[in-house]
C-alpha cells in the first residue's frame, strides 16, 4: 500500500467511531434542546450529562486500535466540551474556615440506624443541620439522639431543623404536594441572621413511561416562588432536591442560589444513592454568604449521603 492510500484509509477507518463521538459531542453542546415533551428526557439527559465523559475513554481506545485520524479528530469535540462544562468542578476549591457550618441529609424514612446516623451527622460539627424524610418515630429519635448539642430544632411535617443558634422565627412552606416538605426559618447566628430553608422536593421515577418529574417541577417551582419573595440578605437551602444542577426543572431554585459544591467542593460531590453515587440531589445553595468548603460525609443507615459546608459572611 502507497503512503498516500495509507494516509487515505486513516480518514476512511472509524468512520461509526467518529459519528458515535459527534453525538455525544452534540448531546453536550445542545442537551438544553432536548424536549422534555417525550418522558421528560431532558431532565433525565441533563440528571446524567457528567456522565457522558465516561464514553471517551472507550471510544478513544477504538480509535486507536482502529488508527483512525477521523475519530481522533471528531473525539476532541466531545472532550474540549466536557472539560469547560465540568473541569471546573473537580480541582478542590477549599478556601479556608467560615463562620457557620451547614449540613442536610435525606435520613431515610425506613433508616434502621437512627443512633447510629445521628453519630455521623455529629462528627460534622455543624451549627445548622437540616433533616429530611422524618417519620414520626425517627422525628422523636433524632430530638433526643441530637438534643445535647444542638438546643434549638423546629420540625414541620417531614422536614426540621437542628441549630446550636436561636431559632427565632420558623413556618412551613407550601410547595403543593399536599402535605409539609418544606420549612422556613430564621436563625440568629453570631455573625448575623440568616435565613434557611430546607426542602425535599417531590419524587421523581425512571419507568416506561420514561422520566416522570412533573410533580417534582412544579415543587420546584413553588420553592423558588417562596426563596424569590425571601426578604433577608443571607440565605441558605438545604434539602433533597431530587434532581441535580444541570436539570433544566430546577431553574426556579437555582437561577437565584448558587451551589456550595460548584463554588467551594472537590469533583461532584455525587451524592446518592448512597451505596454507589451517581448524582447529586442532596444540595446546599446560598446567595448572601460565600462558601469556603463543601463536602459529603461518610454513609449512613439511609440511602443518601449526608453533605456538609462552610459558609463565610
Amino acid at each position: 500500500m502507497t503512503s498516500g492510500a495509507w494516509r487515505t484509509g486513516m480518514w476512511r477507518r472509524g468512520l461509526l467511531c467518529a459519528g458515535l463521538a459527534v453525538a455525544v459531542a452534540t448531546l453536550l453542546a445542545l442537551h438544553r434542546f432536548v424536549p422534555n415533551t417525550v418522558g421528560n428526557l431532558g431532565s433525565l439527559v441533563e440528571t446524567f450529562l457528567p456522565w457522558l465523559g465516561w464514553t471517551l475513554p472507550p471510544l478513544t481506545l477504538w480509535a486507536l486500535l482502529r488508527r483512525s485520524a477521523s475519530a481522533a479528530v471528531a473525539l476532541a469535540m466531545p472532550l474540549i466540551l466536557w472539560l469547560s462544562m465540568f473541569a471546573g468542578l473537580l480541582p478542590d476549591k477549599y478556601q479556608g474556615d467560615g463562620h457557620l457550618r451547614v449540613l442536610t441529609h435525606n435520613v431515610d424514612a425506613d433508616n434502621l440506624d437512627v443512633e447510629g446516623t445521628a453519630s455521623i451527622l455529629s462528627t460534622a460539627d455543624a451549627d445548622i443541620v437540616a433533616l429530611e424524610e422524618l417519620n414520626t418515630s425517627g422525628q422523636a429519635a433524632y430530638r433526643t439522639s441530637l438534643a445535647d448539642a444542638y438546643p434549638f430544632h423546629v420540625v414541620h411535617g417531614t422536614v426540621g431543623l437542628w441549630s446550636k443558634h436561636p431559632i427565632v422565627d420558623s413556618t412551613a412552606v407550601d410547595i403543593e404536594i399536599g402535605w409539609t416538605r418544606a420549612m422556613r426559618a430564621l436563625v440568629d447566628a453570631p455573625e448575623g441572621r440568616i435565613a434557611v430553608f430546607v426542602a425535599h422536593l417531590a419524587s421523581v421515577r425512571v419507568g416506561t413511561d420514561g422520566f416522570t418529574s412533573s410533580q417534582r417541577d412544579s415543587t420546584a417551582q413553588a420553592l423558588g416562588s417562596a426563596i424569590a419573595a425571601e426578604e433577608s440578605e443571607r440565605v441558605v437551602l438545604l434539602g433533597d432536591l431530587n434532581g441535580t444542577a444541570q436539570d433544566r426543572s430546577l431553574a426556579p431554585i437555582t437561577y437565584q442560589l448558587e451551589s456550595t459544591q460548584a463554588l467551594a467542593g472537590a469533583g461532584f460531590g455525587f451524592s446518592w444513592p448512597a451505596g454507589f453515587p451517581m448524582a447529586r440531589i442532596d444540595h446546599i445553595l446560598v446567595r448572601g454568604v460565600t462558601a469556603t468548603s463543601s463536602w459529603q460525609l461518610e454513609r449512613t443507615g439511609s440511602d443518601h449521603l449526608p453533605v456538609a459546608a462552610d459558609l463565610r459572611y
